[in-house]
């Protein structure tokens, strides 16, 4: 199980960042998109094949414009 922003997800274990942003419906082209795992930033270029081990605690976030 991991943690991703925030919710506990089962089955997931070994994923890559790339497929857990689909799973949240976030293409991993999308511009203002950062990733960091156990609160480390992942750079763009490792989703693809950045796996996420079991426990982990992923957060997601995209910028968004406004104020």
């Amino acid at each position: 199980m991991i943690r991703l922003n925030g919710t506990q997800v089962n089955g997931r274990d070994g994923a890559t960042i790339a497929d857990l942003l689909a799973d949240l419906g976030v293409e991993p082209q999308a511009r203002g998109v950062a990733v960091a795992v156990d609160g480390e930033i992942v750079p763009r270029s490792l989703w693809g094949t950045h796996t996420v081990p079991a426990g982990a605690d992923v957060e997601a976030v995209t910028a968004v414009q406004g104020g």
